[in-house]
């Protein structure tokens, strides 16, 4: 079984290349953020002829969370239990359903936005909320796993160059307690391996020319629980989807597993 994790960063940009990566990687399960359209604008029909169901959190804009899966969806959840909010309401951070034997959670890690600002605040009470509503599937015997974009590097070689970070989110100590209490849970990180240099970078700004210089962070996460992690055959960031015209500046995350 194949299951990836992948911030398309706008599924009206990327949908010919999401279409074509989803034919030529085989995977049986993704889990998507960035979706950046409402849920009557989703491309079920497009998703439906190549094979996929599609389960979807979103509302437009900016964020925006789907699992498709072409080996059953069922059981799902829209949006994250306790979500504390965001300057009056919730946001489409958060999904989960079973697909075939596995259960799977698409998160959408608020930014977090400047150490200072309540966007911060906002991010590390995500966390926790998070924490709370997966106990449950972490600590159960089927294989389970929080995928997405974490907005988080958990260490300092993580990111290409830990002191071009300093003062900034996603390095943070109280970011980093918060992914280690993540992992308290009964997850453990699902580290995949590079396609090319030392370090599974996961992103890449689109200015500076980050991605050729290899500038970039792990911040798109697989969290699985002990069924999951024992499951795992392998795991790679598909860095070759970063290339090229239109891309979004995320990689997928692939990882299979023998259930």
């Amino acid at each position: 079984m194949r299951i990836a994790t992948w911030n398309v960063n706008s599924i009206t940009a990327r949908l010919p290349r999401l279409l074509a990566w989803l034919e030529s990687s085989g995977a049986d399960v993704l889990c998507l953020q960035e979706a950046k359209l409402a849920e009557d604008q989703f491309p079920f029909d497009q998703l439906r002829e190549a094979g996929y169901e599609a389960a979807v959190n979103a509302t437009g804009r900016w964020n925006g969370v789907a699992v498709l899966s072409r080996v059953g969806l069922k059981d799902v959840t829209k949006g994250l239990p306790g979500d504390p909010g965001y300057d009056g309401s919730e946001e489409p951070r958060a999904i989960s359903a079973t697909c075939g034997p596995v259960r799977v959670w698409s998160v959408y890690v608020p930014n977090g936005r400047e150490v200072d600002h309540p966007h911060y605040a906002y991010k590390l009470q995500w966390f926790e909320a998070l924490k709370a509503a997966v106990a449950d599937d972490a600590a159960g015997g089927r294989p389970f796993a929080v995928l997405g974009d974490y907005n988080v590097a958990p260490t300092d070689d993580d990111v290409y160059d830990v002191a071009a970070f300093e003062g900034l989110t996603h390095v943070t100590p109280a970011e980093r307690a918060a992914l280690a209490s993540l992992r308290e849970a009964g997850l453990s990180d699902v580290v995949p391996r590079p396609l090319k240099y030392d370090h599974p970078f996961t992103y890449w700004d689109y200015r500076q020319l980050c991605f050729p210089k290899n500038r970039g962070m792990r911040i798109d996460l697989v969290y699985g629980n002990d069924p999951f992690a024992k499951a795992v055959t392998d795991a790679y960031v598909d860095r070759e989807e970063r290339k090229g015209k239109g891309a979004s500046d995320h990689a997928p995350v692939v990882v299979d597993l023998e259930v």
